[in-house]
């Protein structure tokens, strides 16, 4: 995949343009549709998109809730085999063109030539403006206009990335890696906890996230598979406050690595949720909060195989 702010080859683009934060089911088959339309034109088939949220240039205390940092984007873009990838850099100045000046540097900017568009995706300052104006904008500038086909999983569910927030804010990482495609995960470093879990006989590793404002799904227990160093191992994660130890405000991720017994503070780790299994909760004594572990990692385990 090429990536640059301007096609570097001879034929212009067939683009469709969005966020793709997560670049889910729906994404990949909006990516495939414009491959066999630019096939069919002699185009290059292309993603624009873009490094920073809209929001973000525009309300400066937002801060998004990503399904994918910027270079996790990036890299699963380039997993769906797209020959291009343009990054648009998103101005204040940007955001005052209409739909139609904004075409217009589509056109002659970034030499796109057709433009595939969502069926709910609108651009440009008038967001009343929608399919019809864009297909009438085209014919004037010389862009193709066309409509994608909708994306549907079997049960008829519609996919987008906010969808997929809200089910893993639900704590629903199951549902949210369907419409995903992949399994969801979070990559951070190991860091210092309180070093409970060893008086418990479940050592944790703690984990700082590597991107502030990556989602982490809902407080409870999960069944994860934990990437460190080159290597895969299925873990029991818990993701909260710890009521029982008291811990007060402070959330964390700790995660229990089957089988594992090796030093590993400040080495980059990787979790990939699988199921969760239960809602964070106060037990009444440690005993209790022992004995309860002890039948979530039997779960996991059998679950994970």
């Amino acid at each position: 995949m090429r990536i640059g702010d301007i096609c570097s080859n001879n034929r212009p683009g067939m683009a469709t343009i969005g966020f793709f934060d997560g670049v889910h089911c729906g994404h990949c088959f909006l990516i495939r549709q414009v491959e066999c339309e630019a096939a069919a034109r002699g185009l290059t088939p292309t993603v624009i998109t873009f490094p920073t949220h809209p929001r973000q240039v525009l309300q400066s205390e937002y801060r998004p809730r990503l399904l994918t940092t910027p270079a996790e984007k990036l890299q699963r873009l380039e997993q769906t085999g797209v020959e291009q990838c343009l990054l648009l850099d998103f101005t204040t100045h940007l955001a005052t063109l209409s739909a139609r000046d904004f075409m217009e540097v589509l056109k002659h900017r970034y030499r796109i030539g057709g433009l595939l568009i969502g069926y709910d995706h609108r651009f440009g300052h008038n967001r009343s403006e929608g399919f019809d104006d864009y297909v009438r904008y085209g014919r004037e500038l010389g862009i193709e206009v066309l409509p994608a086909e909708a994306f549907r999983l079997p049960d008829g569910t519609a996919v987008s990335s906010s969808l997929v927030r809200r089910l893993l804010s639900d704590g629903d990482v199951a549902a949210a890696n369907r419409c995903l495609g992949y399994a969801y995960n979070v990559g951070g470093t190991v860091v210092s906890g309180h070093r409970v879990g060893h008086r418990l006989g479940y050592p944790t590793a703690n984990l700082l996230p590597d991107h502030p404002d990556k989602l982490v799904p809902a407080n409870g227990v999960y069944a994860v598979r934990v990437e460190i160093g080159g290597e895969q191992h299925g873990g029991m994660l818990n993701i909260g406050r710890r009521p029982t130890l008291d811990n007060g405000d402070d959330r964390s991720i700790e995660v229990h690595i089957f089988d594992f017994d090796r030093d590993i503070y400040q080495q980059p780790l990787r979790l990939s949720f699988v199921q969760r299994i239960r809602a964070e909760r106060r037990f009444d004594s440690l005993d209790e909060l022992v004995a309860q572990l002890h039948r979530d990692a039997a779960e996991i385990r059998a679950m994970l195989g």
